[in-house]
């Protein structure tokens, strides 16, 4: 395959990765406490381009997505006037006893189980401060303050664990908007400086205009690299026709 053709062949790949990851953000636009996902490009060349390149020209290199990270910017807070429904205010997250360990989460659209164990809206139940869980005592309403602690009745029930990262990058996403934590980010500690609004949820952090204009922009370059690739064809189909006349 000539350089035009690879080179345009890996920009089509990239761009594939673009759309699928922002077609993933915009399908979560309406889900509570999602972070967008961004790419990281990056520049390939094959290790023995560069052997090859050190008594000699510098090697072709081709355009990849190098890793894609977690936009943890904060969303609007939006007032939905339920009493189970949380939002963070700062950085930090929910701690949840997930089916494989401990997930971390911005959407607090909370619930009460059977049993009145309070739950993510996936059922995972919500950890307390302490490390146990929240265990409602009656039909009445919870009260929430803003540093986490719960009340029902005037009686106190526990204090909601938020939780911070030292490198929240090394998080890894699980399902739509939960986390886990990575080797490398260490573990989980009390977030400073968060506040808890209750009768809020945090919206999705994914700006559409944005999103929007970014998609027809890799819509255009991938149109650009299909091109590409049909004039290197063409320039190829051309060269062997030229050889054959040259050597009927």
């Amino acid at each position: 395959m000539d350089p035009l053709t690879t080179s345009a062949a890996s920009g089509m790949r990239a761009r594939i990765e673009s759309l699928e990851m922002l077609a993933n953000n915009l399908a979560n636009v309406a889900t509570a406490g999602y972070k967008s996902d961004r790419e990281f490009y990056s520049l390939y060349a094959a290790p023995e381009a560069l052997e090859s390149s050190l008594d000699g020209p510098l090697p072709s290199t081709l355009p990849v997505i190098e890793r894609h990270w977690t936009d943890f910017n904060q969303g609007t807070l939006t007032p939905t006037d339920s009493p189970l429904d949380f939002a963070l205010s700062g950085q930090g997250f929910f701690a949840a006893n997930g089916p494989a360990g401990p997930l971390y989460t911005r959407n607090g659209g909370f619930r009460l189980s059977p049993v009145g164990v309070l739950t993510t809206g996936e059922g995972y139940p919500v950890r307390s401060a302490a490390g146990g869980q929240i265990q409602s005592q009656s039909a009445a309403p919870l009260e929430v303050a803003p540093d986490g602690t719960i009340r029902q009745s005037g009686q106190m029930l526990g204090q909601l664990a938020v939780v911070s990262f030292d490198q929240p990058a090394s998080l890894e996403k699980v399902g739509r908007n939960y986390f886990r934590a990575g080797i490398a980010g260490g573990g989980a500690k009390p977030a400073a400086g968060v506040e808890i609004h209750q009768g809020k949820l945090e919206a999705s952090n994914v700006a559409t205009p944005e999103s929007a204009v970014r998609l027809i922009n890799i819509m255009r370059q991938f149109e650009m690299l299909q091109k590409a690739i049909a004039l290197g064809a063409e320039m190829n189909r051309r060269a062997v026709e030229e050889v054959a006349r040259v050597n009927p």
